[in-house]
């Protein structure tokens, strides 16, 4: 299965997994997962971080969620 970025209208294949929860609605333990692309890791993390969602960032294949 290719896995894509999760840009809105991005196509290119994700490298980069985005684990993130929302304090207000999740468990501390809970991920939830965005995938990025080089060119969008930088821009997705930036919006989850300016929410404080961000928890991590990792290489796809490398995270939980992507086994």
């Amino acid at each position: 299965m290719d896995l894509t970025c999760s840009a809105r209208g991005c196509q290119n294949a994700a490298v980069w997994s985005l684990l993130w929860n929302n304090p207000k609605i999740h468990t501390p333990e809970r991920r939830k997962t965005w995938l990025a692309c080089d060119e969008h890791r930088e821009s997705l993390g930036d919006f989850l971080k300016a929410r404080g969602f961000l928890r991590d960032v990792e290489p796809v294949g490398d995270s939980a969620a992507d086994r």
